[in-house]
């Protein structure tokens, strides 16, 4: 049919206007002269007022047009419709009405003609066809009318009403004729709808109270009447006279028509049943069609029915109660539709529609989901489509959770949807069922909705704790904010919990209650009666027995319970109804009175003008349950009858009688609906009655108000608890027995899903396990995974969506992950065993980057260097070697792979390139602290296991593949290091002591250590001495192996020394580097490296300190000895060691005057006495070169200290320790036999060493002087001259020391008596000195006291005038 909206385009002309009427005006006067005769023609009243308008149209010039009244051109026209010319003068009629729009003069009393005049019109039938054409047109004359755009103005209700019924009595007479007809009529149906309800948010509500249709007495016709009548709305029901009708159409006829459409779903209960009639087809037809009328009504109007009360109470009440219904009908179609509309309703309505849609999504979409009540599988499927519908509304799941989860008077609905979706998901057989996938496609909808949320809002108050420390009555609160709804759900969690020990034992269950504060502590009626009206699931036998008992408290409680219901303007056996279903009334007579009583003393007190009293209300109801035994008790042969009620029930409102039609009325109700006396302990909706709707849409009224979420996500926690576990359960089994690629993919934007709100609620565990699922359909861990396995994982489509899905999560949520960790592992050391990961994998998961110009001395370690890689000399493991060369030679050339092969390879290559594996560990240093400690122990635990089905050389790969990942993991988190080092510590330290042979794996072990601690020591102070401390590994390497990698370890130290010498600071530490470094002293290839370093550090002493000091002094002595190398080196050593006199004496200079440095002085001079000491050790070298540079850099050291305050008691040990003990085993060595070029050499030595004694001897004079004990050192140093005096070599003695030794004593002894030491007399040593001396003195050189002592000195002394100078 055309769409009609108004004038459309130009308004024409008035000379068209005149053509166009003059033009329709022919086609009638042809139709109709062919009927009437020539003589007639002259008196008939059509054809004398078309003729007489035609002279008028002309005569009109086009101004005038405008000022023309439309009804002087229409009503001729209109005349005709209701005369037997229907049909053409109808779509004139269309024509001209095309042109009449809001500014046409007097339109409204034009288009209320029209509308009279179509809805009342008549003609006669002469053939089906014509009639169906007239048909036809009078329903696009009506639909016309409803479009043009003056009809909001022009007609009123008492039209619409009329044009509505016309059209549905066209509709119904239709069923008879051509399926054109009847598609035509069925469409302009909705079309009449949608234009009316369409403009329901434009109108105010001007409704007052007209009275309802009943229903449309065109359905009772016959539909074989050839001749009939359509008439209007208002002439074929009893209306009372109301003036809103005559109003502008608004609110009252969308009241009647919105009714009227739901009455037409009851209207199969009132159908004659003809020879002919189909019950299966009519019982789908006519719902289908009203429901399709209601759903466009609801289409068009949408929210705006909420401000309009009347309507409103329509879908409440009515509309839903046969929703319920027409829920549990046979045909998917008609279900379909109802969810349909229930959709619908909850779009626009859902605030106003809390209970009713709880009950519809419970009973009916959930039941029969469930396939309960004997539902057929296309039942099942059109419920469970139109669940996923409700899954897929942005916030379905939060305001099913947050209104009825978390309301103590409703279901858990949220849960039963979750379980009931997560139970038809699994496949009972394979393949998959529909219901199999939209069960599914539900699930996902409500995860995905939920992870979309994250981050909307703070997630605080997740883990908020709730707790109830007293009794506060909360059974009638109302939430509107989700701080309510949570504590709520907090007690309703609890409260379930007590109706379960409620429902085994009554007392034992309240005092539970109390407990937990959920009752008083002293129980009062009304907590416990509202404990019974608005907790759910309570045993209602239990109920009714505690209600039933005789005792004081529970009859008060009875009571309460009574008054909790709202009874007013409810029939009396409705109120019985609703109060009876609630419990279960035991049949003896006295609990019935008891009962009885409680509930007619409510009833009479909420409706108190019904009865005279309440004794009045009790009989009746009485009665009402004595009549109700009668009629449904299969014992009772004979039947009350309905006048034996009455007469029963006379005289019985205070000494009046009941109205007769108010006791008929009730009678009629028990006998076609019993009372059921044991009420179902859910709700059924197979036996929904209507006392129960009533009672449920009162409980509406009562009810919190429904909260509307927004897009937070504050409920999503408790929610995703419940969702998860059944969730994940179902994806697994879909997902494992799945095929269709839509499916699977379904699967993993599920899978992501929830793993973002597992990561984002810091549900570990449930990550975990989710992980450990999906890992198992990687089939990389088989464990038979083997290379051949490539050719089936390229081509399996299930097993790389699952691998890249489970790589995505641990790169996006491995924050997250714990144990999950070892299964990821499991299936990167799979993928790495037949070599798909990059050869570098470990290395480019290193953030830092190392400089090439620190590495150029450095020999290159490849990633997957073999253990060959080992110098030749050093090669480990001859027989293993051996072996392999054998089974080399044995095995045949590997053939070349393939194009197919190839480009197998080349796709699972692409999809472990998406996988972004070298990620999870480059990013490693964004994990939270216990996910990465969990990779850490995952990966060391990966390295020590044994794999099954591995030789030993895949075992060692995989062993040091994650050790190279260990290692790369420390370094990305240095600045984590202390959380880590104690596994990668011992990790690193079981493989250094259980190696015995060099191998990759100790190889990677020890230089991953050595980069570690270059890496790490500049970024941890805290960690310096315990990075160092563990390199100490290295010198428990078994000698082969050390042996095999001194070079490059000492390589590694050189770089590590030099990188991080400052921030070296304690002994610990030094003391593992030196001690790597005094190794390679005697190693022919690492010595060089070993003494670079060494210089590095004692050089100038930059790096030299109190707490390496004597460290690098032991070294560089070893290096001395050495004979590895040149004597240069040893030399070069010497130097080192002496040159770091400099430091000591600026050390204590720098020394302050307190207890800390009166220590490190103290610890200076002891640290002299090591280098002094140390220098005396080389002095014995076999090599002259060595030997004499370690002599004279002793003098210096023994001479250069004026910056160093020694204490005497030093200088003594210094004596003893050192000089005199160096001339003695020089002396010793004198006296053996020694060849004559060695004795060449030694002679310049022994004369270094005395000029060594005697300088020493003269820096320490005065040091010496003040000591007890200084006459014996001076005694011991006459003693050492004179020995050499008397030295001899192959018998002969040595002319350079006798001419030495008497000019170094002369010297000694000139400055002594200068000083004022050698005198005759001595206060503190007496004579004795004197007297030593000169004889000593004389075995060596008699002359020396001569030339020492003028003769006239001598004489002095001899006579004793010789004053003694005092020192």
């Amino acid at each position: 049919m055309k769409e009609v909206k108004g004038f459309v385009g130009l308004k024409p002309s008035g000379g068209a206007l005149a053509c166009m009427v003059n033009s329709e005006i022919c086609a009638v006067l042809a139709v109709m002269r062919p009927n009437v005769n020539d003589d007639d023609q002259i008196n008939h009243s059509l054809i004398v007022s078309f003729k007489e308008l035609r002279k008028k149209i002309f005569s009109w010039h086009n101004y005038q047009w405008h000022s023309i009244d439309p009804i002087t051109y229409i009503q001729p026209f209109l005349d005709a419709i209701k005369s037997d010319e229907t049909g053409v003068a109808l779509s004139a009629v269309y024509k001209i009405l095309l042109n009449l729009d809001s500014e046409t003069l007097n339109v409204s009393n034009a288009l209320h003609l029209i509308v009279d005049a179509v809805t009342s019109c008549r003609f006669e039938v002469t053939d089906p066809a014509s009639e169906e054409v007239v048909l036809m047109k009078i329903l696009q004359l009506l639909l016309a009318c409803i479009k043009n755009e003056a009809a909001s103005v022009s007609l009123n209700n008492r039209h619409i009403c009329g044009i509505v019924n016309t059209c549905f009595h066209i509709v119904h007479r239709a069923n008879s004729k051509s399926e054109l007809l009847q598609r035509i009529s069925r469409h302009t149906m909705h079309e009449l709808v949608r234009c009316i309800f369409s403009h329901l948010p434009n109108v105010e509500d001007r409704c007052r109270s007209p009275s309802r249709n009943t229903e449309n007495e065109a359905a009772t016709q016959e539909s074989d009447q050839k001749t009939y009548e359509i008439v209007d709305l208002k002439d074929r029901t009893s209306y009372n006279v109301d003036s809103s009708m005559m109003d502008p159409y608004g609110v009252p006829a969308m009241v009647e028509i919105f009714h009227f459409l739901c009455s037409l779903l009851n209207v199969i209960k009132d159908i004659e049943v003809g020879p002919s009639f189909n019950p299966i087809a009519y019982h789908e037809d006519v719902p289908l069609f009203a429901l399709g009328l209601i759903n466009a009504a609801i289409e068009s109007g949408g929210a705006s029915f909420e401000n309009h009360p009347k309507l409103l109470a329509l879908i409440q009440e009515e509309l839903f109660y046969n929703l319920m219904q027409f829920g549990l009908s046979m045909s998917p179609l008609v279900l379909s539709t109802v969810c349909s509309i229930v959709l619908n309703l909850y779009h626009h309505l859902r605030t106003k529609l809390k209970l009713q849609i709880e009950a519809f999504i419970s009973s009916v979409l959930l039941r029969v989901a469930e396939s309960k009540y004997g539902s057929s599988y296309q039942q099942q499927e059109v419920a469970m489509e139109a669940l996923v519908d409700f899954c897929r509304q942005p916030m379905f799941g939060t305001e099913l959770y947050a209104n009825y989860d978390c309301d103590i008077s409703c279901g858990n609905v949220f849960e039963g949807l979750v379980n009931l979706l997560s139970k038809n998901a699994f496949p009972v057989n394979s393949p998959l069922s529909a219901i199999n996938t939209l069960a599914l496609n539900g699930l996902i909808a409500l995860v995905q909705g939920m992870a979309e949320r994250i981050g909307h809002d703070s997630l605080s108050s997740v883990t908020a704790s709730i707790v109830h420390e007293e009794y506060k009555p909360f059974w009638t609160v109302k939430c509107n904010d989700y701080a309510c709804v949570r504590n709520t759900k907090h007690i309703k969690r609890k409260l379930m919990i007590g109706v379960d020990h409620f429902n085994k034992d009554t007392k034992k269950g309240l005092e539970f209650l109390q407990r937990l504060h959920l009752l008083p502590e002293n129980l009062d009626p009304i907590s416990v009666a509202n404990f019974f009206r608005y907790t759910t699931g309570l045993d209602k036998d239990l109920v009714g027995g505690y209600l039933g008992s005789p005792y004081e408290f529970h009859e008060k409680v009875l009571r309460e319970f009574a008054r909790t219901f709202d009874f007013r303007g409810i029939n009396l056996d409705t109120a019985l109804r609703i109060f009876l279903e609630t419990f279960r009334l035991l049949g003896e007579s006295q609990i019935i009175e008891r009962v009885v009583d409680a509930f007619a003393q409510s009833y009479f007190e909420q409706s108190p003008h019904i009865f005279a009293n309440k004794d009045a209300a009790f009989t009746l109801s009485y009665s009402i349950i004595m009549l109700n035994t009668d009629q449904h008790n299969a014992q009772v042969k004979k039947k009350m009858s309905e006048e034996d009620f009455i007469r029963n029930n006379r005289k019985l409102n205070g000494g009046n009688n009941f109205p007769r039609h108010f006791l008929s009325e009730i009678y009629h109700s028990i006998c076609e609906n019993e009372i059921r006396m044991v009420p179902d302990q859910g709700v059924s909706v197979a036996a929904l009655s209507r006392s129960h709707w009533i009672g449920l849409t009162r409980k509406a009224k009562q009810t919190s108000p429904f909260i509307v979420s927004d897009s937070g996500s504050l409920l999503d926690y408790d929610m995703f608890t419940i969702l998860s576990g059944p969730t994940i359960a179902a994806m697994s089994v879909v997902f494992d027995h799945a095929e269709q690629e839509e499916v699977l993919q379904s699967c993993i934007d599920g899978f992501l899903a929830i793993a973002k709100l597992s990561a984002s609620y810091n549900l570990g565990e449930v990550l975990d396990d989710f992980v450990v699922s999906l890992c198992k359909f990687t089939t990389l861990l088989c464990p038979y995974f083997s290379e051949k396995s490539i050719l089936y994982f390229a081509d399996d489509m299930k097993a790389k969506m699952a691998t890249v899905a489970v790589f995505t999560i641990a790169n996006r949520y491995g924050d997250h992950i714990r144990s999950g960790w070892r299964n990821v592992l499991d299936c990167i050391l799979s993928l790495q065993k037949i070599g798909l990961l990059p050869s570098r994998l470990a290395s480019d998961a290193t953030d830092d980057v190392e400089s090439s110009s620190d590495r150029d001395q450095v020999k290159t370690l490849s990633t997957n260097s073999p253990a060959s890689q080992v110098p030749a000399r050093k090669s480990p493991g001859i027989m293993g070697r051996f072996s392999l060369l054998l089974s080399l030679d044995a095995k045949e050339p590997a053939p070349q792979p393939s194009e197919e092969q190839l480009a197998v390879r080349q796709r699972t290559l692409q999809t472990i390139q998406n996988c972004r594996i070298d990620s999870i560990f480059a990013d490693s240093k964004f994990l939270q602290a216990e996910s990465l400690s969990q990779l850490v122990r995952a990966l060391v635990a990966a390295a020590k296991r044994p794999h099954k089905g591995n030789n030993s050389l895949e075992c060692e790969d995989t062993s040091v593949f994650c050790l190279e990942l260990l290692i790369a993991i420390t370094l990305n988190n240095r600045d984590r290091i202390m959380l880590l080092w104690q596994n990668v510590y011992e990790h690193i330290a079981s493989v250094v002591q259980s190696t015995v042979m060099p191998c990759t794996l100790v190889e990677k072990a020890v230089f991953g250590l050595l980069r570690i601690c270059e890496r790490l020591l500049p970024y941890n102070e805290n960690l310096t001495d315990e990075l160092l401390k563990s390199l100490q590994l290295v010198l428990k390497l078994d000698a082969r192996v050390a042996d095999a990698y001194c070079e490059q370890i000492t390589q590694e130290v050189i770089h590590l020394v030099k990188a991080n010498a400052m921030q070296i600071r304690s002994h610990i530490g030094w003391r593992t580097i030196i001690s790597l470094l005094s190794i390679t002293a005697r190693h022919p290839e690492a010595s060089e490296a070993g003494f670079e370093t060494l210089s590095y550090i004692m050089s100038d002493g930059a790096h030299l300190s109190p707490a390496n000091y004597v460290l690098c002094l032991t070294a560089a002595l070893q290096f001395a000895e050495s004979r590895v190398g040149f004597v240069d080196r040893s030399v070069k050593s010497l130097d080192l060691m002496a040159g770091s006199i400099l430091c000591l004496v600026r050390w204590f200079y720098q020394a302050k005057e307190d207890e800390a440095a009166i220590k490190l002085s103290q610890d200076i001079v002891e640290m002299w006495m090591r280098l002094v000491q140390g220098l005396r050790k080389v002095c014995l070298d076999q090599r002259e070169e060595v030997r004499n540079h370690a002599i004279l850099l002793l003098q210096r050291c023994l001479t250069g200290v004026e910056g160093i305050r020694i204490p005497t008691e030093m200088w003594l040990q210094c004596f003893d320790l050192v000089i005199f003990t160096l001339l003695d085993e020089l002396l010793e060595l004198a006296q053996q036999n020694l060849p004559k070029d060695y004795y060449l050499s030694v002679e310049g030595s022994f004369v270094l060493s005395l000029k060594l004694l005697s300088k020493a001897f003269l820096q320490s004079l005065l040091d010496l002087s003040q000591s007890s004990s200084f006459c014996q050192v001076w005694l011991k140093v006459l003693s050492c001259m004179e020995g050499y005096m008397k030295m001899r070599f192959k018998g002969k003695k040595s002319e350079k020391i006798h001419e030495l030794v008497p000019e170094l004593l002369k010297n000694t002894l000139l400055v002594m008596k200068t000083s004022g030491i050698l005198v005759p007399s001595d206060p503190i040593r007496g004579d004795s000195f004197w007297e030593l001396t000169w004889l000593h003195v004389n075995k060596i050189a008699p002359s020396l006291q001569l030339q020492v002592f003028s003769s006239e000195e001598l004489e002095k002394i001899a006579e004793g005038s010789v004053l003694v100078s005092t020192k």
